[in-house]
């Protein structure tokens, strides 16, 4: 099982290019970028991506992303779960139009797309 130390590191080793985005704003809002801050930076991995479908980024460019995390879900602890639903996936979609957050949406993995509406009630508009 995946703990939540575990999902950090993972995707850091996985996803460099947006973990240096990600380090740079996290590092705005929390000040320190350290693994005792796990579950605050997949707040600010979400933050990024929202930045990036904001600026139109395809979703191909995280496609892999997205795939990762809903992948964890399976095999996670549940501190790790409730990390992806509460820290990642609450935050997504935060300040995106409907149209930009459309594409990412659609083909979005369903364990995802499950959680969030599990949360929000209703898709990204």
């Amino acid at each position: 099982m995946k703990t939540i130390a575990e999902l950090y590191a993972a995707a850091r080793h996985r996803f460099p290019d947006i973990t240096i985005k990600t380090d740079r704003a996290h590092a705005r809002l929390w000040g320190d970028v350290s693994p005792d801050f796990a579950y605050s930076w997949f707040g600010s991995l979400a933050n990024v991506l929202n930045t990036e479908m904001n600026q139109g980024v395809d979703y191909s460019a995280h496609s892999s992303l997205f795939t990762f995390m809903a992948g964890c879900l399976r095999d996670c602890t549940p501190e790790a779960h409730n990390c992806i639903d509460v820290s990642f996936v609450e935050n997504l979609f935060w300040q995106v139009p409907g149209n930009k957050a459309a594409p990412y949406w659609t083909q979005l993995p369903e364990p995802l797309k499950d959680l969030y509406l599990g949360f929000h009630r209703s898709a990204p508009a």
